[in-house]
């Protein structure tokens, strides 16, 4: 294994450590902060549901358009440059 692939694969590691924290630390972190405000207002699950699910949700659409942006950028790789469509 040569220092290229060797440094592709230890980079690919580090990606998928960054995005597994994004993915548990972000939530609870919003998750607790629902849970002061609900025992501020006397709303127990409300907002730390409401924040916990909306994190959820914005997570997993960043995710989404960070693979399709990835999956796009190797297409391109394998193909080369889309030709332009005719009108």
């Amino acid at each position: 294994m040569d220092l290229r692939d060797r440094r592709e694969l230890n980079n690919g590691f580090g990606n998928a450590l960054s995005r597994a924290i994004d993915l548990t630390v972000t939530p609870m972190i919003f998750g607790f902060f629902g849970y002061l405000l609900d025992g501020r207002f006397g709303t127990r699950p409300l907002f730390m549901l409401g924040l916990f699910a909306f994190t959820i949700g914005y997570l997993f659409w960043k995710q989404y358009l960070r693979y399709s942006a990835d999956m796009d950028e190797e297409q391109r790789k394998l193909t080369g440059p889309r030709p332009e469509a005719e009108s």
